[in-house]
Formats: structure tokens, C-alpha cells, sequence
């Protein structure tokens, strides 16, 4: 009887863990998009997800630091592998990839072929994300050295002037319900602001006077996604995990404009 009441509980207990679906940690770039499909997955059935998101290194220190968490999507590969390499996830999937670009203050006329001289421009604000935080600060940093190697000694300069305003945990952080980039720079505390090229255009749908600006080829930096899952085989963070790496998944990612692998 003993035996019975105790594997019922665990039936229970594991019934209720499932109807309220996997813990997923996604780098906040990936908020709109994942948002989308977590709806999607609900409505095919699945429970739907509990999200967190935050810049891809705080969250990695949180999951280490003991917070629960079924599936880590990072920015990039480099996070997630820890987990691997700790023993606690078996592989990192790609399953998602991003580009840099500029967003650009209303009114101030920057091209990719001036977009280097604009970022060196002392009359205008550089804002970038923090480099060890989060991987758009590190994907900035790898941009910069890009373009030391085109005009040596300014990778330097450009790392000295960007300025952290967002990424960290304690960054400022925006109003409520606006998008962190559309409101740096709208605000003005910056004039051009390095960021993944789906962050501009969500930024651009909030402040459409916004601007998008591409880097010249030999500035340009891409970011792969990387998965893991820290949930056991057959958990629902597997089968979240699953989901997102599915054709259905895959088209909502590009229309987000995501590359895929």
C-alpha cells in the first residue's frame, strides 16, 4: 500500500510538472520570437512554456547558481557548452542564427559604406551591449577587431567608446512594456547603437522613424543560437527542445528574420 501511494504521488506530481510545461531560458533577443512560438506549441497541445529572458551570460549564471531551468537558448554556442561540459546537457543544437547591425537615431545619414566613420564620430554616442554578459557586447568587441585589422590602432578606440547601456543585470532598464533599444536610443543615450539586425526591426516597430543600417561585409559579424537541454530524456523540455528545431518552428524563426542552419 505504502508502495502505491508513494508511486501515485510521483505520478501526480510529475503530471502537474508537465501541465505546467518546461522551464526555458532564452537570451532576450529571442523574446518575441519564442513568445510566438510557445503560443503555437499550446495550441498544438503541448503545455505552454514558463520563460525567462535576460542577456544569455546572466542567465548561464543563474542555472549555474541552482535556478531551474529545462532548456537554455543562448545567443550563442559558447554558454550553453558549459552545461555540456559540466556533464548536465549532452550537445548543443544550433538551431538559430543572427546578424549584427546599426540602429540609428532619427535624422543623422549613416550608410554601411560610412557606418565606420560614423561609429569613430566624437560628436556621436556609440552604445553597445555588455561584452561577458551578453554575446551582443562580445559579437561588438569581434566587430571592432574587424575593423582594426582594416584601419589598425582604431579596435581600440571604438571598444573605449562604445558604451555598456544595456546587457548586464544591472543595466538601466527601460518603461514598462518598451523595447530596451528603441528607448536608448529615442531617449538619446545613444546615436547609434550596435545590436543583432531582429533587435533593430523590433525596434523600428515601436519608433518607426528608427533606422536600420547594415555593416560593409568586412564589419560584418554573425552569431549562431545555441540549445541545450537540462532536463531528462523524455522530460518536456526535451520535447519543447524538439519543437523548436521543427519545420513549423523553423519558418516562424525566418520570418522573425533569423538565418537558419
Amino acid at each position: 500500500m505504502r508502495a502505491l501511494i508513494v508511486a501515485a504521488c510521483t505520478s501526480l506530481l510529475a503530471g502537474v510538472a508537465q501541465a505546467d510545461g518546461a522551464s526555458v531560458h532564452a537570451a532576450g533577443s529571442l523574446k518575441s520570437v519564442f513568445t510566438q512560438l510557445g503560443k503555437m506549441y499550446a495550441e498544438q497541445g503541448g503545455p505552454a512554456p514558463r520563460f525567462e529572458f535576460g542577456p544569455s551570460g546572466v542567465l548561464r549564471e543563474k542555472i549555474a547558481a541552482g535556478a531551474r531551468a529545462d532548456v537554455f537558448a543562448s545567443a550563442n554556442m559558447t554558454h550553453p557548452q558549459t552545461f555540456v561540459d559540466a556533464g548536465k546537457a549532452a550537445r548543443v543544437e544550433r538551431f538559430a542564427r543572427n546578424e549584427l547591425c546599426l540602429l540609428v537615431r532619427p535624422g543623422l545619414t549613416v550608410t554601411p559604406e560610412s557606418a565606420l566613420d560614423a561609429m569613430l564620430d566624437r560628436d556621436l554616442k556609440l552604445g553597445v551591449s555588455t561584452p561577458k554578459a551578453d554575446p551582443a557586447g562580445d559579437y561588438a568587441v569581434q566587430m571592432f577587431q574587424r575593423a582594426d585589422a582594416l584601419r589598425p590602432g582604431i579596435g581600440r578606440a571604438l571598444a573605449a567608446r562604445g558604451r555598456q547601456l544595456t546587457g548586464a543585470a544591472d543595466s538601466a532598464k527601460p518603461p514598462a512594456g518598451r523595447n530596451v533599444y528603441a528607448w536608448v536610443v529615442d531617449d538619446g543615450q545613444a546615436d547609434l547603437f550596435v545590436t543583432y539586425c531582429t533587435n533593430t526591426r523590433l525596434a523600428r516597430r515601436e519608433v518607426p522613424a528608427l533606422q536600420e543600417v547594415a555593416l560593409p561585409p568586412a564589419l560584418a559579424v554573425g552569431a549562431d543560437y545555441g540549445l541545450v537541454v537540462l532536463s531528462a530524456p523524455g522530460s518536456e523540455g526535451e520535447r519543447f527542445a524538439r519543437f523548436l528545431q521543427s519545420d513549423p518552428a523553423r519558418k516562424v524563426l525566418a520570418a522573425d528574420g533569423f538565418s537558419l542552419p
